[in-house]
């Protein structure tokens, strides 16, 4: 089977980067990250390319202060590295919609809450947790999905669920869908680059092989 070509999109520190940068190279991912292209500059997560020889880019408003130059800076790069498969590790902007087309069930992304509770435009990171919270919900969780043009919209591929605490705080219950997000993100891209994901609509059928 052909190694996947993948590209990740971060703005952080890159936790769930280096899953799957652990998983590559301890062999349960049959996948090449080509490049991460990060939205900050400052982006730890870069540093944790470097250190294992990926290729690190900055591309954000900094250095590409207009959206359409940012963007097509971004399709470019993906182009030149025959990228299969882009995973949003962290990645807080919205993804163009030209990038979506060009690439339709092609792009994975993370999302720390049960989509399709607590999802949508505002909801990231930490304000995630605090939503969570604040409606009071037994259960919340993290979810892996396939991007559309919408804000966390396109089709499920694997959920897992977190019990809600009575004493969490948005710090303590963040660690603990972290941990989930570091199960699942790598599960979805290994299944991706072993062609065992399949999308019918909004459904996703899973080939346990």
């Amino acid at each position: 089977m052909q190694i996947k070509r993948i590209a990740v999109l971060v703005s952080g520190r890159g936790s769930n980067l280096q899953t799957i940068i652990d998983n590559i190279e301890n062999g349960s991912i049959n996948g090449s990250i080509e490049v991460v292209i990060s939205s900050q500059k400052e982006a730890y997560a870069l540093e944790r390319a470097r250190k294992h020889n990926v290729d690190g880019v900055y591309i954000g408003k900094g250095n590409f202060p207009d959206i359409d130059e940012r963007n097509d800076k971004i399709i470019k790069l993906l182009a030149e590295k025959e990228i299969d498969l882009i995973v949003l590790a962290g990645y807080m902007n919205i993804l163009n919609e030209k990038i979506v087309r060009l690439y339709r069930n092609r792009i994975i992304n993370i999302h720390p809450s049960l989509i399709p509770s607590f999802c949508g435009r505002g909801f990231y990171g930490e304000r995630v947790h605090k939503a969570v919270l604040d409606y009071g919900v037994k259960l919340t969780g993290a979810t892996v999905h396939f991007v559309d043009e919408g804000a966390d919209t396109g089709p499920v591929i694997f959920q897992k669920a977190v019990e809600v605490d009575f004493d969490d705080t948005v710090e303590t219950l963040a660690k603990k869908v972290l941990k989930v997000e570091h199960k699942l993100l790598p599960l979805g891209v290994k299944f991706f680059c072993e062609d065992r994901l399949r999308v019918h609509g909004r459904r996703v059928e899973i080939d346990d092989k």
